[in-house]
């Protein structure tokens, strides 16, 4: 190889353009994590043959007190993956935390599911399985027990958990609700 052929392959310049953001608007960094959770596969038949469609449930979080919980449907996999991403992105919201672990013992129904969650002292770990584990670890939750007690559906416990986490309060937030100061 040439000095002028290895010059051509090891700079940069060659390399495909990246897609900038449109003029004046400031290219956003994502801070948030995705997990995917559960994608499901629907099968209509028809006349001539079966159409497939999918629907996927997604996680995303900061690890730092914020978590979002999104769903999509598509006739492609990665299609529904993509709007259940966005989705989650638009609804996320901020979790109550004690130090790495929730401020209170929780239990909380979604349809047939049924959680419970309780504190734990720092180092234990998150124990919670299923869809409460991504949405826990993602909210920043790091010492937890967690039990999911009625069906095993991932699409309701993650969304019970969820909601038991929004429903969360701090003692400080109780105090204000009473018109009392928070020592």
């Amino acid at each position: 190889m040439t000095e002028q052929n290895k010059s051509k392959v090891e700079t940069p310049a060659n390399a495909a353009p990246a897609k900038a953001a449109p003029a004046g608007v400031p290219e956003q960094k994502d801070e948030f994590e995705e997990r995917l959770v559960n994608v499901r596969r629907t099968t209509k038949v028809v006349k001539g043959g079966k159409n497939f469609s999918f629907s996927a449930l997604v996680v995303v979080g900061d690890r730092n007190g914020h978590v979002g919980l999104g769903i999509g449907k598509a006739n492609e996999m990665a299609d529904a993956i993509r709007k259940a991403g966005e989705h989650a992105r638009r609804n996320i919201v901020p979790v109550s935390l004690y130090g790495s672990t929730i401020t209170h013992m929780v239990t909380y129904r979604f349809g047939a599911a049924k959680i419970m969650m309780r504190p734990a002292s720092a180092g234990t770990g998150v124990i919670a399985g299923g869809g409460m584990r991504p949405v826990l670890e993602l909210a920043g939750v790091k010492d937890v027990f967690g039990k999911s007690l009625g069906a095993k559906n991932a699409v309701n416990v993650v969304k019970a958990t969820f909601e038991a986490l929004t429903t969360m309060k701090t003692r400080k937030s109780i105090l204000e609700k009473r018109d009392r100061v928070a020592l």
